[in-house]
């Protein structure tokens, strides 16, 4: 089943009202990182399938976010990578040297990132202070010029040009991606 889109776009920060705290943080720390950004509100999209819509309205390709830990649930990742590509836990557990990854669950997520299932994004790195989370990203999805997130909640998704995210937000949050190949 589609969800619906708005085919209203923003460029700047929307109108909050009723909007999480957390989505207004979102759009403060673009602003004040001079990342510009194209918006559109939409039905909440829990899987990357949900986001076909949105993928059409902003013509860029969603990227599929999963926040993984090792068996212990010591260590934490956030794997951004094409949507439509396969993960497969094996691959990616023997490139890091883990035995065995799993897919966190949502308290970790909050606890971390302060987003909840289905809104996984990198823009959440901007709320892991103390860098609990390591960041990885699939080599492939650096070959596109834009990527397509969610601003910390699911019913929103922006258009934001790759070279900000790694050259000025994660310049800004600390974190270094470590690259892998899926």
């Amino acid at each position: 089943m589609a969800i619906h889109v708005n085919t209203t776009h923003f460029t700047e920060k929307p109108d909050c009202t009723g909007r999480l705290e957390k989505e207004r943080r979102v759009y403060d720390l673009l602003d004040q990182l001079h990342i510009a950004y194209e918006g559109v509100d939409h039905d909440t999209a829990d899987t990357i399938e949900d986001c076909a819509a949105v993928e059409d309205e902003l013509g860029v390709k969603i990227c599929k976010n999963l926040f993984l830990r090792n068996r212990q649930k010591t260590t934490f990742f956030l794997l951004l990578m094409p949507g439509d590509k396969k993960f497969l836990t094996k691959d990616l557990s023997a490139q890091l040297g883990i035995s065995r990854l799993s897919f966190a669950e949502p308290e970790f997520m909050e606890q971390y990132l302060d987003i909840t299932p289905g809104s996984v994004s990198v823009l959440g790195l901007m709320n892991d202070k103390d860098w609990d989370v390591s960041l990885l990203i699939d080599e492939d999805l650096l070959k596109d010029e834009y990527i397509g997130c969610h601003p910390c909640i699911n019913s929103s998704t922006l258009k934001i040009r790759m070279n900000d995210i790694m050259n000025k937000f994660l310049k800004h949050t600390g974190h270094r991606p470590t690259l892998v190949r899926l």
